[in-house]
């Protein structure tokens, strides 16, 4: 057991004291509050030090309007004459200015001035204009609450059905996505630097024939105990200060933009789901990762050959939008199945619909099975392989190896 907590402990501190592990694991929150510190500044600077309503003048040549009522944060100021609301444009008492022609029912057009260079008038500015409008050309033919329905924004409620008339059921926004997103892409990046450090690790302590000096006084099980502790670990440090930053960030962005993120809803079991499925997953491609470390001859070969399953764990994320699109479809639930996509997958669905329990209890119940297996074969190629020097062993050689083993 102390040979077994040497060996944690000395692959632990080479782990963590690596420049891309610290990167990695503080990239994320370091950048997130430095967005939003810059997002404060410039919101701050921008801030008009006093809230002042926008101000427009009219010329009404038609008559049409009684009394100004103010649209928002619009304030409109009459003028008699276009003389007048160009001196009041001059010394900026009013931002623009309004001309409506005695000819404007039959028309239907207006004329706007302004100081500023633009070649067409913003949404906003046209939609408070047409709101104004609006309000007094049907201010005596309807009652005030028709009123009030025209010249305000339409609420429109969207409800989706199935092709048999029924509610489907209801997907979360598409802003819930957001976390698990990132949360995803960082645990695919921390389960692939898992395991090249695994793989390099394995490697380098054979191709410069450590392994032999290694094995004269520890057993292979201290070996491997210590080396998948120790990493598993490091990775799981990772996960949790992204974990446990997130609802944090997400907090203070949701301040600084004045509630509007607080509508992303993160699920109960995100945490939970997520240090689950990093460890199922670092586990997964760490059995894996035993048995390409045993018949590779060099790390260099080795983080190679291992690229072809770690990038199984970034499939979920190149497949996004149709995930989007059909989050319930057949092509999701097998990824949600399936043992090296699943971590990933299950953490990105999860921010669009609720997973049925029993993919969750599959998915989880075929990765430990995946494991044990993958542990099982792994350790016997490790056995038969690992103080082996040379060229790398075909597939066929290696089968014929466990079989004779």
């Amino acid at each position: 057991m102390n040979k077994t907590i040497l060996i944690f402990k000395h692959e632990f501190l080479l782990a963590t004291k690596r420049t891309g592990y610290i990167i990695l694991t503080l990239a994320v929150p370091v950048l997130a509050l430095l967005a939003i510190g810059i997002a404060q500044l410039i919101t701050t600077l921008s801030k008009s030090p006093e809230n002042k309503i926008v101000y427009i003048g009219y010329v009404d040549d038609l008559g049409l309007v009684d009394e100004a009522v103010d649209e928002g944060f619009a304030g409109f100021i009459p003028y008699t004459s276009k003389e007048n609301a160009n001196q009041a444009l001059a010394s900026k008492d009013i931002s623009t200015y309004i001309m409506i022609p005695d000819d404007y029912l039959s028309s239907g057009t207006i004329q706007r001035f302004t100081l500023e260079k633009e070649n067409t008038t913003s949404p906003t500015m046209v939609g408070l204009i047409k709101r104004f409008l609006s309000r007094n050309l049907l201010k005596d033919k309807i009652s005030p609450e028709v009123l009030n329905l025209v010249v305000s924004p339409l609420n429109l409620e969207v409800t989706r059905v199935t092709a048999q008339g029924e509610q489907a059921i209801e997907q979360k926004s598409f802003a819930n996505v957001f976390i698990p997103g990132v949360f995803s892409l960082l645990l695919s990046l921390a389960l692939m630097f898992g395991t090249i450090t695994l793989v390099s690790s394995l490697g380098e302590e054979k191709e410069s024939r450590l392994i032999e000096v290694l094995f004269s006084s520890v057993s292979l099980r201290q070996l491997l105990v210590g080396k998948l502790l120790a990493l598993g670990l490091a990775g799981l440090l990772q996960v949790l200060v992204w974990l446990i930053s997130a609802p944090l960030l997400l907090l203070l962005a949701s301040n600084l933009f004045g509630g509007l993120l607080s509508v992303i809803e993160i699920p109960n079991n995100f945490i939970f789901l997520g240090l689950l499925y990093f460890i199922l997953g670092y586990l997964l491609f760490a059995v894996l990762s035993i048995g390409v470390g045993a018949i590779t001859p060099t790390a260099r070969e080795g983080g190679q050959l291992s690229m072809f399953y770690v990038m199984l764990g970034f499939v979920p994320l190149w497949f996004s939008s149709l995930l989007f699109a059909f989050p319930n479809g057949t092509f999701s639930v097998v990824l949600t199945l399936f043992p090296a996509t699943a971590p990933v997958q299950n953490m990105l669905r999860l921010g669009l619909t609720d997973i049925p329990l029993w993919q969750i209890l599959v998915s989880i119940g075929l990765l430990i099975l995946s494991i044990a297996l993958g542990l099982y074969f792994s350790i016997r190629v490790f056995r038969i392989y690992m103080l082996m020097h040379g060229k790398r062993p075909g597939l066929r050689t290696i089968i014929q190896h466990i079989k004779s083993a």
